[in-house]
């Protein structure tokens, strides 16, 4: 084991990638145990597992080599892409979840993310715009890692997209204009409250209604302009028919 990875339990789980690995996706276990969490990961009749998980005391343990496909996404979709487990690598933070008592996730755990995911976003060239949580990539299914889930922590270390601070807000219209520009930032909007919801629990996590509003027009232009100058799109080329609200 190194600095990062602390110990190895390696799961049956995986399988070979199709595509190459551009995101990474943050979960919480929502289970009531580490222990508990670790076997299941680790079972075959369960089919599910991740690259990594991290305990609350911050232990790192590694699941499945980065190099082949874990099955933790389950069915989801992200800017376009429908095999996310092909695509990511799946992060597991060891926390109860809404089910069993949400709490914050400890200061340990988050000392181990960080680097962690320094290290994977510097070998897979991952921008931060990719690094998402599983309900951003199944936002009708998943809730995880939640609204308690420091975002902004990853942000000031360049490992996410900070959250905008909008001076105005910016009502809309249309709906289907938003949910476009929603889908172009990334999240699938077949159910368009899920989506907003999950927008929310990233972006505005104090309150997560679905209902669309003047602050969530206004974060998701300002993130849409945010991202693509960051990863070299000409934002400037895209006509008043893309932000309509």
């Amino acid at each position: 084991m190194n600095e990062l990875v602390h110990r190895e339990c390696l799961s049956p789980n995986c399988n070979e990638r199709k595509l190459p690995i551009s995101m990474v996706v943050l979960h919480y276990t929502g289970m009531q145990t580490m222990q508990e969490a670790l076997d299941r990961l680790c079972d075959p009749a369960a089919e599910v597992s991740a690259h990594y998980l991290i305990d609350e005391d911050g232990t790192v343990i590694r699941l499945v080599p980065e190099e082949k496909r874990a099955w933790h996404a389950g069915r989801s979709y992200w800017r376009g892409i429908t095999d996310v487990n092909s695509a990511s690598i799946g992060i597991e933070m060891v926390n109860p979840g809404h089910e069993f008592g949400y709490r914050p996730f400890t200061e340990a755990q988050m000392e181990s993310l960080i680097p962690l995911l320094s290290s994977i976003m510097a070998r897979h060239n991952i921008e931060p715009a990719n690094v998402v949580g599983h309900s951003d990539v199944a936002p009708a299914r998943k809730q995880d890692p939640g609204e308690l889930f420091d975002w902004e922590l990853l942000a000031r270390y360049g490992l996410a997209l900070p959250t905008p601070h909008p001076r105005i807000r910016l009502l809309h219209e249309n709906p289907g204009a938003f949910y476009l520009s929603l889908e172009r930032f990334g999240y699938e909007v077949t159910d368009g409250r899920a989506a907003v919801a999950a927008f929310q629990r990233r972006f505005r996590p104090r309150i997560v209604d679905g209902e669309l509003d003047g602050e969530v027009g206004a974060l998701l232009f300002e993130l849409l302009i945010a991202r693509d100058a960051s990863e070299g799109e000409d934002w400037k080329e895209c006509g008043e028919e893309d932000f309509p609200y």
